[in-house]
């Protein structure tokens, strides 16, 4: 008989079925059509998956991947492993083959569940080198003819030679303190990391998350994001099956921007780099505006700069502000805000790194409070969160409810709660390097203000130490350089050596423009003087007075083309890898140093 005290994701999404069985689970797009699955045949769903899964000998404590975007059958396959006592594990959609070998192996994983055909062909490729894999099921819409493939309809058709009764026996077995879920981390230093988070590790956080922004069953949200990462996992999966609020599935990351348009949610996930493109998009629009037009949208974003500044602080505006509002969000907001597609949102987030400051204070003016969080997959997903009433800009809020956040001697960011992870899968030594005395050691340094709002300076292991022993953490100091107008991203190098420089690349967009305007051809662009100039004199001006000497930037080299996931140069979740930055550019790194 199940712990009495018990209370699992697996409890959660099961009372649905008992006391909401027809309202709205998930959506899909079909055609033109957003169709709904109820909580009734979603619970369904998820029961006949785990049967299947028990037919097939996936035991307690064994586990089953997903590899593929955002869909139904990938958050009914995590669900039907925990719900037999076993474990899901998300693979990254954009894994190459021998990235997807390492996960199948290292967790030794009988079943992997695929998106499509693309996805099979990873598999294909590398069947030979995967002992433990039993069968790859193909979510809906795909079918490939291999013996070790099979439809989602002939993996469903499999539990009907386990008993609902064997299930329940399974689902009564459940403890709070065991495995449920494997997050692999995106290995920006080597490979991946597995997370090992249990059913309380999930179902406190989900819990905290519920309270922290007073979700309920009539919030809605759009999942797009990798559901290997814990955030878009907690989100789509664990707090909607927590909440009961209804999933909305993406069509595709290009389609996202209609799909937001479409759904108009009112919870919305995004990392920096989403939130940055939203902007420039927004800005650009404003900027054709000229005139009475121009006039009115510059006195509604201070307007709503003035209101969100008050909010921040747990406070209303009343009387004459409260009124100019009003006027300014039916002249402005209630106009921009639906073609964005958040014309109903009310808890924005933005995650996974850091986010520039002007952003948060870009949207502010368009009635828009993006809430920074900070926090890692060995938390579960948050430790310390801006919040309604609480929020300020350039800080990544306070402590996580439920848990203790505070800083090592060294500064390192350092927690301790309910939602910190059981340790590293097969890798104990890690384990205890990161888990000391039930502390989470984050890596990260931070500094608190006196209210208890963390700000991150950088990571331990990113700190460069000159020839001059100076220790330069590179985090500010490479967010100011990516505020360059035509700079995408920033790497800062200087270890060892007497001075800083940086490797940067071209926000493609931006350059695009200057060089039309400038008339400079596309295979110049990073060569080009002028543009080499402009950048130059933007560091000159904008970047470097903000830093003490030693940290400034001497040199740069514009480097041919942006990062990207495919090239090596980014995680999955679109982190750099900056040692591997580093190990393809060292001829133009010693280049800036040549006469040091």
């Amino acid at each position: 008989m199940a712990d009495r005290q018990r209370d699992t994701i697996i409890d959660r999404l099961q009372q649905h079925r008992r006391t909401r069985p027809a309202a709205p689970a998930y959506y899909t797009k079909l055609g033109a059509a957003w169709v709904p699955t109820s909580w009734e045949e979603y619970v369904n769903q998820v029961r006949t998956a785990a049967r299947a899964l028990m037919t097939l000998g996936v035991g307690p404590g064994d586990v089953v991947c997903m590899l593929g975007f955002n869909r139904p059958e990938w958050a009914t396959g995590q669900l039907a492993a925990m719900m037999i006592g076993g474990v899901g594990a998300g693979i990254y959609a954009t894994n190459s083959p021998p990235e997807v070998q390492y996960i199948l192996n290292h967790s030794a994983a009988p079943v992997v569940i695929l998106e499509n055909e693309g996805q099979w062909a990873k598999i294909n490729a590398i069947r030979a080198n995967l002992p433990h894999l039993r069968a790859a099921v193909l979510m809906r819409g795909t079918k490939i003819d291999d013996p070790l493939a099979m439809t989602w309809e002939t993996f469903l058709g499999l539990a009907n030679d386990t008993s609902e009764a064997a299930l329940d026996a399974r689902i009564a077995a459940i403890e709070m303190e065991q495995l449920a879920s494997l997050i692999y981390t995106s290995g920006t230093t080597g490979p991946p990391k597995a997370v090992m988070l249990s059913h309380k590790n999930l179902s406190s956080t989900a819990h905290h998350g519920q309270q922290l922004f007073d979700l309920t069953p009539n919030d809605v949200l759009l999942s797009y994001l990798p559901m290997s990462h814990i955030a878009e996992q907690m989100f789509s999966i664990h707090n909607g099956a927590s909440v009961g609020y209804p999933v909305y599935y993406a069509e595709s990351l290009t389609r996202m921007p209609d799909n937001l348009r479409e759904v108009q949610p009112t919870i919305f996930f995004g990392v920096p780099g989403v939130w940055e493109r939203f902007r420039n998009r927004v800005a650009e629009r404003l900027g054709e505006a000229h005139g009475a037009r121009k006039r009115i949208a510059d006195w509604a974003q201070g307007v709503s700069r003035e209101v969100v500044a008050l909010r921040n602080q747990g406070q209303e505006p009343a009387g004459a502000l409260a009124a100019r509002y009003r006027l300014a969000e039916r002249l402005v907001f209630g106009k921009v805000k639906p073609l964005l597609g958040f014309s109903r949102v009310r808890v924005a987030v933005s995650g996974a790194a850091a986010i520039d400051k002007s952003i948060l204070e870009f949207f502010s003016g368009l009635d828009v409070i993006i809430y920074e969080v900070y926090g890692q997959s060995e938390g579960c997903g948050p430790t310390t969160f801006n919040r309604r009433g609480a929020t300020r800009f350039g800080t990544t809020g306070q402590a996580w409810p439920g848990s203790e956040v505070k800083l090592g001697p060294d500064g390192e960011v350092l927690m301790r709660g309910p939602n910190v992870f059981m340790g590293y899968y097969k890798d104990k030594a890690a384990s205890r390097e990161t888990l000391v005395d039930g502390w989470l050691h984050s890596g990260d340094l931070g500094r608190f203000d006196e209210d208890g709002f963390l700000t991150i300076v950088g990571r331990k292991k990113d700190i460069i130490i000159t020839s001059g022993g100076k220790n330069i953490a590179p985090r500010n100091i490479e967010a100011a350089l990516k505020n360059v107008e035509l700079v995408g991203d920033a790497v800062l190098v200087g270890e060892g050596r007497k001075y800083l420089c940086a490797l940067l690349t071209l926000d493609p967009e931006k350059a695009e423009r200057f060089a039309e305007a400038n008339g400079i051809s596309g295979a110049e662009l990073h060569t080009h003087p002028r543009i080499i100039e402009a950048i130059q004199a933007d560091i000159d001006e904008n970047v470097n007075p903000q830093f003490a000497r030693v940290e400034q930037i001497r040199k740069f080299t514009l480097l041919p083309r942006p990062f990207s996931i495919e090239g090596g140069e980014m995680t999955p979740t679109l982190k750099l890898k900056r040692k591997a930055i580093c190990d393809m550019h060292v001829s133009d790194i010693e280049a800036m140093y040549v006469g040091e």
